[in-house]
């Protein structure tokens, strides 16, 4: 049993590659948490697409014990972050269970969007922050401006902050010593009523669901039976442990104490992340206040490019769901591509490792619509309606209203690039609010339609800036706009899988390159095809394929002309009827190419 005084619970929070995995790494490593040959670089991003990427995805948890330069002792648990804004969410859970944070700089690259964010989230929830600037042997490492940059930008005291150096192992005793010495220990008393936050829970095929828990107060014992105040379930905990990266069973966790518990648990579902855990008998009255339900934003159709594998997506998916509770999907069927599930997700990064993880881990070949936000409908009888799927949207003459959801954009960018991405959010019908320089850089704060950004604003920002530019965003609610859905005929048909939501004024552009996208695509047949786009009955841009011809007079030589004109008639007329009754067989690459529109 450790004394409260002796606990420290912290988490890294850093922008994406200011080095917070690489900084866990030497924290486990110098406490021994792990030998030199169990050590393996990025130990807690255990996923194939974390270390591939070299990026976070879900939040680990791990606990060191650090012998302090005063003789003392002290149990650290730590959580390594993620810092990319599609999981924001991770780091708001992260935080909640810790009382401190070390904010982690790049001595070249300095403060950037994403750092702010995850600062103010620690700063709401009264967190001790210790800066530490990491990458110091850098040869463009600029310490001392960084510092500068922390304390102007931020507004912490960074005079004190700890210089190291994750990969090359400088500093890292400092950082120890800084958080022994400079976060607080945990409150929480024993004698109280059990309650414990749960903090994440993922599946495991042998334990079943393992639950993370941070204890507030009282303890958690084998063979105790529990509550989840928010679910109602009840369940008799048969294992009690934490991490150190290895799984190590404990007999109890007491107040302020960071672990994890198994009480077999079939299903996720019924451990809702930010529950509280209380006990069946004389348990707590009140609940903790949890976190925010998290709300996906961006909606795609996953459909298998073979409809025999529907069975192995739906499982697939329901495994994935498991160890993922942020993404949400129901099913969904389409006239082209047959039965699929309408998935939602956090953001464009978010679906595109769901969309990996189930082609790598689960073998499976998918298509991917296109991602479409949620719009709000008003109803001219009055009623509201949330609209998932373009393919689903009523009559025009019933809507009163659509309003779309808006974003405010922070971005900062080096000098040089500012017009381009200024251009960029004006073409994307953006709003500009601010524009102030820190630190030799331009911050532009601008508010922009989601439905513009989800497509490829990320990319397109990346590239006007060379890399250097940093983006983040949070969601401001929605407004009305001037909305229509374009759909996509070929041969007078519509094709519901390209089917979308745009803004009036932009949709004669779209419409055309979608249109010549397919014309390239879509092979030629014996007869003409027509591919429109249009709203409601008006065509805004077509484009036609050329039919194939047979040389019907290849087998007439000499003779009259008429034999040729009868032949080349009779080809006229059976092309005409070919056309009325000819399905256009569009191929699966044509539909994904041309779902992939806004790369160019």
């Amino acid at each position: 049993m450790t004394e409260l005084s002796q606990i420290r619970n912290f988490s890294i929070i850093a922008h994406i590659d200011h080095g917070k995995s690489t900084l866990a790494d030497r924290l486990i490593q110098f406490t021994g948490g792990l030998t030199q040959r169990e050590m393996s670089e990025q130990v807690l991003d255990n996923m194939d697409i974390e270390r591939e990427r070299g990026i976070t995805i879900k939040a680990q948890t791990v606990r060191l014990n650090y012998t302090a330069k005063d003789g003392e002792t002290y149990e650290l648990n730590l959580m390594d972050t993620p810092g990319h804004v599609d999981f924001a969410y991770e780091v708001s859970r992260s935080l909640a269970a810790c009382e401190g944070a070390l904010l982690v700089v790049d001595a070249a690259q300095g403060v950037e969007a994403q750092t702010l964010a995850n600062v103010y989230q620690s700063i709401e929830h009264d967190h001790e922050i210790v800066p530490v600037i990491n990458k110091i042997d850098l040869p463009a490492a600029e310490p001392e401006k960084v510092r500068a940059e922390i304390e102007d930008i931020i507004g912490i005291d960074a005079s004190e902050a700890v210089l190291a150096s994750a990969k090359s192992g400088i500093g890292i005793e400092d950082v120890l010593e800084a958080i022994v010495t400079k976060i607080p220990a945990p409150g929480g008393e024993r004698d109280k009523p059990l309650k414990a936050m749960l903090v994440d829970s993922w599946y495991d095929p042998y334990l079943g669901v393992v639950i993370l828990v941070r204890v507030i107060d009282g303890v958690i014992t084998k063979g105790l039976n529990v509550r989840f105040m928010q679910g109602g379930t009840q369940h008799q905990v048969d294992r009690v442990g934490c991490m150190r990266p290895k799984i190590e069973q404990l007999d109890e966790l007491g107040p302020g104490e960071i672990g994890f518990i198994t009480a077999q648990i079939k299903e996720v579902e019924q451990a809702k992340v930010g529950d509280t855990i209380t006990t069946v008998k004389g348990g707590a009255s009140e609940p903790l206040a949890g976190y925010q339900e998290v709300q996906p934003v961006v909606f795609c159709g996953l459909f298998p490019t073979d409809a025999a594998d529907f069975e192995k997506l739906r499982e697939s998916i329901a495994r994935l769901r498991l160890n993922d509770a942020s993404f949400s999907f129901e099913m969904e069927t389409s006239a082209a591509l047959g039965f699929g599930f309408r998935c939602g997700f956090l953001g464009l990064l978010h679906l595109e490792i769901i969309q990996e993880r189930l082609s790598r881990e689960y073998d499976l070949d998918l298509i991917t619509t296109a991602p479409s936000v949620v719009y709000r409908l008003t109803m001219t009888d009055g009623s509201t309606q949330e609209l998932h799927n373009p393919a689903d949207m009523p009559e025009v003459t019933q809507i009163a209203e659509m309003e779309e959801p808006w974003i405010k954009a922070t971005i900062y960018t080096p000098d040089e690039y500012l017009g381009g991405i200024l251009k960029l959010c004006q073409d994307r019908r953006g709003v500009q609010r601010d524009l102030t320089y820190v630190g030799g850089r331009a911050q532009v704060v601008y508010e922009l339609p989601l439905n513009e950004v989800v497509f490829d604003f990320y990319d397109r920002l990346k590239s006007i800036s060379r890399g250097y530019a940093s983006f983040d965003y949070e969601q401001i609610g929605l407004r009305p706009g001037d909305l229509v859905k374009m759909n996509i005929l070929v041969n007078a048909e519509p094709v519901d899988a390209l089917s979308m939501i745009v803004n009036r004024a932009q949709s004669e552009p779209r419409g055309r390159q979608l249109c010549e996208r397919l014309k390239d695509l879509i092979p030629r047949h014996m007869f003409k095809i027509p591919i429109q786009a249009a709203i409601g009955g008006k065509v805004i841009a077509r484009e036609t394929i050329s039919a194939l011809r047979k040389d019907v007079t290849a087998k007439c030589y000499g003779g009259d002309i008429t034999r040729k004109k009868k032949l080349l008639e009779k080809q006229k007329k059976g092309k005409a009827k070919m056309r009325e009754y000819g399905n256009v067989s569009i191929p699966q690459e044509a539909f994904i190419a041309a779902l992939r529109m806004g790369e160019e």
